[in-house]
């Protein structure tokens, strides 16, 4: 796929982004959750080794298609790894799914209410690394979890200078600003939000596009004013600490937005699995997400 052919899948294509970032510090969570503990390994290099083997699982599935799964966003060791002797994100391309790559280096400590990015001082040795491996855009995370409107306004701000950063490099940047779904205040979170990232959006240049990932807003619909703006590319959504079938749910009650799961993607999935129980398992997970992301109606009457 040449950039212009992934920009078209991100646009229109039926299907969701896969979320296969977990880095430094949930490393550990994400491999307790496949089966495996933490005597499994001495060193942080094996420690990664034991995840990257099993994103390359997933990667490599046969259920695990460009048909479903229009994107992926690695992490920069799995970007600079390898899925059957293949660039990761050549492997990707070559099943129809887009890379992207996460960029953020963590959060800071709360303040106003949110938390900011940590500085990345050399984010500009990353874009021109990772685009020449065939990455096509970036993902990067800040969390808000009270409405404080100085604080929003931040995180916002923080988040399209970055993308701004990134398309620079010829990249397509997702910025996601996320609502902590245990948030007593997610409502008014919500609405601050939206009124920064349009105003955000109006000072972008014309022709300039970003992707959002956004938390399922508490009132469906609340981001209906983002789906069709003709400086965001694609909205897509995270299950942000939901079940898979509660993150379902409500993805499907807000038309136009399609899913980027990590733990509801993944949590069926074990390392002691047979390759032929570890593709139903995540073929099931697939469908229920795809299904949430697509069919709307029927994903709700299926729940």
């Amino acid at each position: 796929m040449q950039y212009s052919e992934m920009t078209a899948k991100m646009a229109d294509g039926d299907g969701f982004i896969a979320a296969l970032d977990q880095s430094g510090g949930s490393t550990p969570k994400a491999l307790k959750g496949y089966g495996i503990e933490e005597d499994a390994w001495s060193t942080e290099e094996e420690m990664f080794g034991l995840i990257h083997e099993m994103r390359a699982r997933i990667i490599s599935s046969s259920v695990f298609s460009g048909e479903k799964v229009i994107g992926a966003i690695l992490f920069e060791r799995t970007m600079d790894g390898t899925v059957d002797g293949v660039p990761t994100a050549q492997a990707l391309i070559a099943k129809g799914v887009v890379p992207f790559i996460k960029i953020d280096k963590g959060l800071e400590d709360e303040a106003n209410g949110v938390q900011l990015m940590k500085p990345m001082p050399t984010l500009d040795e990353l874009l021109a690394r990772s685009k020449a491996l065939g990455v096509y855009g970036t993902k990067e995370r800040s969390v808000i979890n009270s409405a404080n409107a100085e604080g929003i306004a931040a995180v916002v701000k923080q988040q399209f200078e970055i993308g701004a950063q990134v398309l620079s490099h010829g990249m397509m940047p997702i910025i996601e600003p996320e609502v902590n779904i245990k948030s007593e205040t997610r409502a008014e979170c919500d609405a601050i939000l939206l009124a920064e990232i349009l105003k955000n959006l109006d000072a972008l240049p014309e022709g300039q596009q970003v992707m959002l990932k956004l938390s399922l807003p508490i009132v469906p619909g609340t981001f209906d004013p983002l789906i069709d703006h003709p400086k965001v590319l694609r909205v897509v959504a995270l299950s942000g600490g939901y079940s898979r079938a509660d993150a379902c749910v409500e993805l499907a009650k807000n038309k136009g937005i399609i899913a980027s799961f990590s733990r509801a993607l993944l949590s069926d999935l074990r390392s002691q699995m047979s390759d032929a129980e570890f593709d139903a398992a995540l073929g099931e997970a697939i469908d229920a997400i795809y299904l949430g992301s697509t069919q709307k109606a029927e994903a709700a009457a299926a729940a």
